[in-house]
């Protein structure tokens, strides 16, 4: 398999198919091939889960491994870690990643903070009403609820930006400030009702979240998670300034593994050691430190394969579907679960009905036909270089 050619500061890539039809050099500073892949993958895992796909695959009739594995892809109830606890984190660390690079770029133009808060200001602003109107599309009536994800990133986007141009250590440093504030917070604000500090609906984010909702989420999120969270986003801030810096390739992916290594040492010893319960629900110190490290390994592995060895002839299966990344989230999440969903529904479960397909089958190979078409989508907006800005 070719792979790409290293001069300081740049790569070669001679790679010639349909996503890179020409001899490409990238200087460092440029666009990350990785970045993109791995936006689209999680982009691609969200729309599985918009279709039902992880349902239906969970419901075949199978042993008790078959069901172990799909768990995976659900959330843990409350104390523990699974795969699908790390894409919002891994969503979120990207999302400081492309900051940082889109940042970088313009202030090397001329650019200054100052200005580029204004699109910031204003595109986290508009994140938080699509993240709100979210809720009112699943509720089907105005709500005022403030646990998804786009409404989290809105606040998260804002904090992290507001340190970008700090130095490394200042950064780590406010990073880490924010999960002892939250830990503390947690321990001890004692409410009466909410004195248990990591108890399901009796905790002090579930307390905050009558104050600013008048509710109290039955499945145990908090409102305040975009407190912690953030140390996500400031993550990937630092990713981006790495990944952009005069380091070698090596020294990079060296890095962000190392980086990795200590995050999930960090996390599960919290966890292990009765000090921090691992909680993706309240983002508890020890679950933003163990799935921040699982990100980090995780875009290490993405960056040595993507950009550095090169290994890029599929990687636009993903991508199409990373490059309208909140435009394709909003729309399966809202059209295609309430329209699309259901309409391939009717022709494909009724066609393979008439087959005499089992109904667990019919519902796999309905919700595969869904995903199929949404990432048609993707693809076709991406062919005619259609990309929705927020």
């Amino acid at each position: 398999m070719p792979r790409p050619v290293l001069f300081p500061g740049v790569v070669v890539n001679v790679r010639k198919n349909e996503y890179f039809n020409e001899l490409i050099f990238l200087p460092m500073t440029q666009r990350l091939q990785s970045l993109d892949l791995m936006r689209g993958v999680i982009m691609l895992l969200l729309a599985a889960e918009s279709t039902h796909l992880y349902w239906a695959l969970d419901s075949l009739p199978s042993g008790n491994a078959w069901h172990t594995f799909m768990q995976q892809f659900f959330h843990h109830p409350w104390n523990g870690l699974r795969a699908w606890d790390l894409v919002q984190p891994a969503f979120m660390t990207i999302a400081g990643t492309a900051m940082y690079l889109s940042w970088n770029a313009k202030s090397k133009k001329g650019v200054s903070w100052q200005q580029n808060f204004t699109h910031i200001a204003w595109r986290c602003g508009k994140l938080f009403i699509f993240g709100t109107a979210l809720h009112c599309v699943y509720a089907g009536r105005l709500v005022w609820e403030l646990w998804n994800v786009l409404t989290q990133l809105s606040v998260t986007t804002i904090i992290a930006y507001l340190i970008i141009r700090r130095s490394v250590v200042y950064q780590l440093v406010v990073s880490l400030l924010l999960l002892l504030a939250t830990d503390v917070m947690y321990r001890f604000i004692l409410l009466p009702g909410f004195e248990d500090a990591f108890t399901q609906g009796h905790n002090f984010g579930a307390y905050l979240d009558t104050v600013l909702m008048g509710k109290i989420n039955p499945d145990g999120w908090v409102a305040i998670n975009c407190i912690p969270t953030a140390a996500h986003t400031i993550w990937g801030v630092l990713a981006g300034k790495l990944l952009v810096g005069p380091q070698t390739p090596l020294q990079k992916t060296r890095v962000l593994a190392i980086a990795g290594i200590v995050g999930l040492v960090a996390g599960f010893g919290l966890d292990a050691a009765g000090i921090t319960p691992i909680i993706k629900r309240i983002s508890t110190a020890s679950f933003v430190l163990a799935s921040g490290g699982w990100v980090m390994l995780i875009m290490a592995l993405f960056y040595w394969l993507a950009d550095v060895r090169g290994y890029v002839r599929y990687a636009w299966i993903a991508s199409v579907a990373g490059m309208n990344a909140i435009f394709i989230y909003l729309f399966f999440e809202t059209v295609g679960v309430q329209w699309v969903n259901p309409t391939t529904g009717i022709f494909v479960k009724g066609f393979t009905a008439m087959l005499g397909i089992p109904e667990t089958i019919r519902d796999i190979l309905s919700a595969l036909t869904v995903l199929a078409l949404e990432w048609g989508l993707c693809y076709w907006l991406f062919k005619r270089k259609i990309f929705f800005k927020l």
